[in-house]
């Protein structure tokens, strides 16, 4: 059953989380300075200023997760289980952002950027899925109980 709705809501979901390798998460401003927050870090122009080597792996596992609950399409269950891991990942993920926005400067102005929901917006369809393979589920229930 590769070809349902919620491996399309896994893969946008999976290239949602992918796509923040790329992209800037937040502008910081402190003391007259301007420092861009990434998944590498943040850095001041081109010097790195705070490691962020923890988002890099977290947002690599995820994205990994993703490919990997796309493939278990024939073990529904254990399908269903990975996705929720992977929901609690994304959460873990989200509250990083802040914990990096946040307590890398005292003081600091932050104007975060879209991608920072981009890991809300893959709980969601994580759920969305989680639901589809609920009901591919008791379909497939259902048909055994006719034959």
């Amino acid at each position: 059953m590769i070809q349902r709705i919620q491996t399309a809501y896994l893969l946008v979901a999976g290239l949602l989380v992918a796509s923040l390798y790329k992209l800037k998460f937040a502008e910081l401003a402190v003391n007259g300075e301007l420092y861009t927050f990434s998944a590498k870090g943040i850095f001041n122009g081109e010097t790195l200023v705070f490691n962020g080597l923890p988002i890099l792996i977290f947002i690599g596992v995820i994205a990994l997760l993703h490919i990997v609950i796309i493939k278990m399409y024939k073990k529904r269950f254990r399908q269903i289980r990975m996705t929720v891991f992977t929901i609690v990942l994304l959460l873990g993920l989200f509250g990083m952002f802040f914990y990096f926005a946040y307590a890398s400067f005292d003081g600091a102005k932050i104007a975060f950027k879209v991608p920072v929901a981009f890991p809300i917006v893959a709980v969601i369809l994580d759920f969305l899925a989680i639901r589809a393979i609920g009901k591919d589920e008791a379909l497939v229930r259902s048909l055994d109980r006719i034959r």
